[in-house]
C-alpha cells in the first residue's frame, strides 16, 4: 500500500467533448485557483496527484473515449501514479450508477450540475462572487462564452436534455462582465456557444433575446470579434441578421446544426421544421447578409433513412453549398424518444454516406476557396506550427474550420495580432496567404 504523500496536492483537469466542457472545465479551474489550489490542465509531465476527468457522453464514440480516460487514470491510481481520481460531465450525469459499479476504483463521480459538491470534495469552496473568473485554456486571443445550459428542444436523438437539463439563460449584466475579464486578460474573440442560441432570454426575458445580448457584447472595449455557435433553426430570431450586417464586430458567420432536410426524417427527428421552411431560412439569411459563412451538420443513418432520403439530403447539399459543413452518422442513443426506433440502417453504409457528403463538400469548399485567391482578408493570427504560422478568416472558427497558412520563413507575424493577409492559393480546406506590406 501506497502511504499518503506530503507533497502539496497539484490537481490535473482533462477535458473531453465540445467546447461546452472546455468552458466548464475553465469555471472549475478557476474556482479552484480562488481557494488556493494548484490546478493544470490536461499536464502531461508532472500531471498532478489528484485527476479530474470532464467527460462526455454524447455519442458512442465520445463515451468510449471518456471510460477510456476513466480506466487509464483509475489504473494509474491502482499503480500508485496518482492518489485520487475524480470524474464529472455528461457520462457521469448519465451513467453514475453503472460507472460507480464497474468502476469502483474511481473515489467519486459528479453530474454536470454538481460544481459546488465537486469543489468541497477538491477542499475547496463555491464562490458565488466569482462571475466570469476562468482559467482559460483556449490560446490567449479567443474564449467560448456560455450564454445558456441546457435543452428544451424535443430531438429525437439526442440525449442533451438528459445530461444538462432544461434550457437556463445566463442574465446579459453577468455575461457582459464575463466578456470584460475576458477581454482584460487579452482575449479578443468570443464564441458564443450553448445548446440552442436562438432560444437565448426566453426563460428570463420573456422573448428570443440574443440580439439584444450581442448589442451589450459589441460595447465591450477589446473585443474584435462575436462568433455564433450552435443556433436551432426554428424560432431563429431574425434581428440578429441586421446587427450582423450592421455590426463589424460580429463575424458574418453562423453555426446552425440542420441534422437532415428529406421531411420524413425531419418528422421522425422531431424537429419542427420543413425541408422547404430550412432551405427559404437559409436563402433569407443570405440575402439579409450577403456573404456569409454558414456552417452545418448533419446525420446519415437515422433509423428509417432510406436511399431516397439519403440522395434528398446530398441533392441539397450540392444545391445549398454550405461554406462549412461537418457529417456524423447516427448514433442510437438509449433513453431518447428515438431509442425505441429500429436502428436498421447498417454501420458500413452509415460510413460510406458519410463519406461521400464529405466529398461532396470537400468539391464545394474546394471551388469556394479557389474563388478567394487574389482577395485580401482582415486575419487573427492563433498559432506556430512547423513553418507556417496559423490564421483564421472571420468565416472560420478554430478547430472546425479552414485555416489560413503563412509562410513563417519570409514573414514574421505575432500571435493574437489581427493582419490583412492576401490569399495566393488554396486547397480544399486551408488557404495560403502572404501579408499586405
Amino acid at each position: 500500500m501506497r502511504t499518503k504523500s506530503l507533497k502539496k496536492n497539484k490537481i490535473n483537469v482533462v477535458t473531453l467533448g465540445c467546447s461546452k466542457n472546455v468552458y466548464d472545465s475553465e469555471v472549475l479551474m478557476g474556482q479552484l485557483k480562488a481557494n488556493g489550489k494548484e490546478v493544470t490542465h490536461e499536464a502531461v509531465n508532472d500531471e498532478g496527484n489528484i485527476i479530474v476527468i470532464n467527460t462526455c457522453g454524447f455519442i458512442d464514440n465520445a463515451k468510449e473515449e471518456s471510460v477510456n480516460m476513466i480506466l487509464e487514470y483509475a489504473e494509474k491510481k491502482e499503480q500508485g501514479l496518482v492518489d485520487k481520481v475524480f470524474v464529472t460531465g455528461c457520462l457521469s450525469e448519465r451513467y453514475k450508477p453503472d460507472l460507480e459499479k464497474e468502476i469502483p476504483n474511481v473515489d467519486q463521480f459528479f453530474g454536470t450540475t454538481e460544481l459546488p459538491l465537486l469543489l468541497k470534495a477538491l477542499g475547496a469552496d463555491y464562490k458565488h462572487e466569482l462571475i466570469g473568473e476562468r482559467l482559460t485554456t483556449t490560446p490567449k486571443n479567443y474564449a467560448y462564452l456560455k450564454i445558456a445550459e441546457g435543452c428544451d428542444r424535443p430531438c429525437s436523438f439526442c440525449a442533451i436534455p438528459l445530461m444538462r437539463g432544461k434550457h437556463v439563460s445566463t442574465p446579459i449584466e453577468n455575461l457582459v462582465i464575463e466578456a470584460e475579464k475576458l477581454a482584460k486578460n487579452g482575449v479578443k474573440e468570443l464564441i458564443l456557444i450553448a445548446q440552442d442560441l436562438t432560444y437565448y432570454g426566453l426563460d428570463l426575458y420573456k422573448k428570443r433575446n440574443l440580439a439584444e445580448l450581442l448589442e451589450a457584447l459589441v460595447k465591450v472595449e477589446g473585443i474584435e470579434w462575436i462568433r455564433l455557435h450552435y443556433a436551432f433553426p426554428t424560432g431563429f430570431p431574425m434581428d440578429v441578421l441586421e446587427l450582423m450586417k450592421r455590426e463589424p464586430k460580429i463575424c458574418n458567420y453562423l453555426d446552425i446544426p440542420l441534422q437532415h432536410i428529406s421531411d420524413n426524417i425531419l418528422k421522425s427527428m422531431r424537429r419542427g421544421t420543413t425541408y422547404e421552411k430550412t432551405t427559404n431560412l437559409l436563402k433569407e439569411f443570405r440575402k439579409a447578409v450577403p456573404g456569409m459563412a454558414i456552417r452545418t451538420t448533419l446525420i446519415v443513418g437515422y433509423p428509417g433513412e432510406t436511399e431516397e432520403d439519403f440522395e434528398i439530403l446530398k441533392n441539397w447539399v450540392q444545391e445549398m453549398r454550405f461554406e462549412r459543413l461537418g457529417c456524423f452518422t447516427y448514433s442510437h442513443e438509449e433513453n431518447t424518444h428515438a431509442y425505441s426506433l429500429v436502428d436498421d440502417v447498417p454501420e458500413e453504409v452509415k460510413r460510406e454516406r458519410a463519406n461521400e457528403i464529405m466529398d461532396i463538400q470537400a468539391q464545394i469548399s474546394w471551388e469556394l476557396n479557389q474563388e478567394k485567391i487574389g482577395q485580401t482578408f482582415r486575419c487573427v493570427i492563433d498559432r506556430k506550427e512547423g513553418q507556417y504560422f496559423i490564421g483564421r478568416t472571420e468565416f472560420d472558427s478554430p478547430d472546425v474550420d479552414n485555416e489560413v497558412l503563412v509562410d513563417a520563413s519570409k514573414f514574421y507575424l505575432k500571435t493574437g495580432d489581427f493582419v490583412t493577409l492576401k490569399v495566393t492559393d488554396a486547397t480544399e480546406f486551408d488557404l495560403y496567404a502572404e501579408p499586405v506590406q
